[in-house]
């Protein structure tokens, strides 16, 4: 990995792309610590600490995982990338409902184009009301809740939109520092926003466990992650290759066909889609629990249920919850993300089978067979790597079980991140040596 990364730096066209790229989440990380129009930065950094190490601090810790800790600063990429990745969740689950998204993603390029437009537009809008949604908690006080300091100076309806607009403008700046790394840098841009994010924390966690629980804990906890991430890359580089033949067949006077490939089936297929399902499903009863106690109506029957079993990460009932939420959730979006009928079709028509097993409605069946058994211990997986925090909550900082150097989503996002971003990098490396071995 190393050796790759020296080689691209030697490579002049691959070192401008990673100091661009490097360029862009300095410039990320720049807006993600500047604060709003109309915010006192040291009352809501006080309220923010006072938040996190409360009990609301599990509702907060995957908001605060994916923006770096801007959102509950209010600082101008306090939305940061999440409304794109809820837009881009929204439009991908769209194709299999409305034909029209169906049609444009076979129309290749152009149909690409096209649904990414509709991904920006539903971008804004997101961003726009959770922006509104986040101002008004602020500006009532529910927000960063347990903390009387006035973390808004103006209140007024004209200083509340500009607070509105500017968050908005930065997610939407958010959006496009992401194209820009994927067109003209290095890797997937909105992961490297997200790895980028996670990785600022890393630090002050650290700290505040080196400082709360000393240097034993620190020790234990170093080397904890250090096998988890082991574990983490050894899975997610494994993948059950299924064999496909291409038959030989003649256009014109040219003999075509006749090679060998195969289709890889990752074992982690889903990625980490299902734990941020999972994880915002579970956050979202929490949230409507606090907001109807704060709204003075009083203490429901569901309201004890709630603050009983899913205030506490580390409750049994929750981890269980979890875990099932989180195998459902793989099953869910790998059948809709990989579709074994189109697959199947696709290789029937250009003359593709595997071996011993009949092309058509058979072939389906069979990669359906496949991906069933593999998606079952890719679940298990990512179960046990995202409720492990949990099992450990009483050693971390005085944030969420997210909020450990080595939560089940940080790792993960961060381990996929890296592993593409080197692989991008050794294929552009690759493609380069291709091209001076052809002239």
């Amino acid at each position: 990995m190393l050796s790759a990364f020296g080689s691209a730096f030697r490579t002049p066209d691959l070192r401008r792309k990673i100091l661009f790229t490097l360029g862009i989440m300095v410039l990320y990380r720049l807006g993600a610590t500047l604060p709003s129009p109309g915010v006192d930065y040291a009352n809501v950094k006080y309220c923010a600490d006072q938040a996190l190490g409360g009990s609301a601090g599990g509702v907060y810790s995957l908001i605060n995982l994916f923006s770096g800790g801007a959102l509950l600063q209010l600082s101008v990429f306090a939305i940061g990338i999440m409304p794109y990745i809820t837009a881009s969740i929204i439009v991908q689950l769209l194709t299999v409902v409305i034909p029209k998204f169906e049609e444009l993603q076979k129309e290749g390029q152009t149909g690409q184009n096209k649904m990414t437009q509709y991904t920006r537009y539903l971008t804004i809008a997101l961003a726009v009301l959770q922006a509104t949604g986040f101002v008004a908690l602020a500006a009532r006080g529910q927000l960063l809740q347990g903390c009387d300091r006035q973390i808004l100076a103006d209140k007024s309806i004209w200083g509340l939109a500009v607070i509105v607009l500017v968050m908005t403008a930065g997610a939407t700046l958010v959006m496009w520092f992401g194209e820009l790394i994927t067109e003209r840098g290095v890797g997937n841009g909105m992961s490297l926003l997200i790895f980028m994010g996670i990785a600022a924390r890393i630090p002050a966690e650290g700290k505040g466990i080196l400082d709360s629980r000393g240097g034993l804990v620190f020790t234990f906890v170093c080397v904890a992650a250090l096998l988890i991430v082991i574990g983490v890359v050894f899975v997610e580089q494994g993948q059950r290759r299924i064999p496909v033949q291409y038959a030989k067949r003649m256009v014109g006077r040219r003999m075509y066909g006749g090679s060998s490939t195969y289709i890889p089936l990752k074992v982690n297929q889903a990625g980490v889609i299902p734990v941020i399902f999972a994880t915002s499903l579970l956050y979202l009863p929490m949230l409507i629990s606090q907001l109807t106690a704060n709204s003075g109506n009083g203490d429901h029957w569901w309201t004890r249920i709630i603050n009983q079993y899913l205030a506490n990460p580390g409750n049994w009932v929750y981890i269980l919850i979890y875990f099932a939420l989180i195998i459902f959730f793989t099953y869910f979006y790998v059948a809709i993300t990989f579709n074994t009928e189109e697959r199947a079709d696709e290789m029937k028509k250009y003359g593709g089978f595997i071996p011993g097993i009949r092309p058509g409605r058979p072939t389906a069946d069979y990669l359906n067979f496949v991906l069933s058994r593999i998606t079952l211990p890719g679940s298990i997986y990512l179960g046990v790597i995202a409720v492990l925090p949990n099992l450990f909550l009483d050693i971390g900082s005085s944030g969420g079980a997210q909020n450990l150097p080595f939560g089940g989503t940080a790792v993960l996002i961060m381990v996929g991140v890296g592993l593409d971003t080197v692989k991008q990098i050794e294929s552009q490396l690759l493609q380069r040596n291709y091209e001076g071995f052809l002239r």
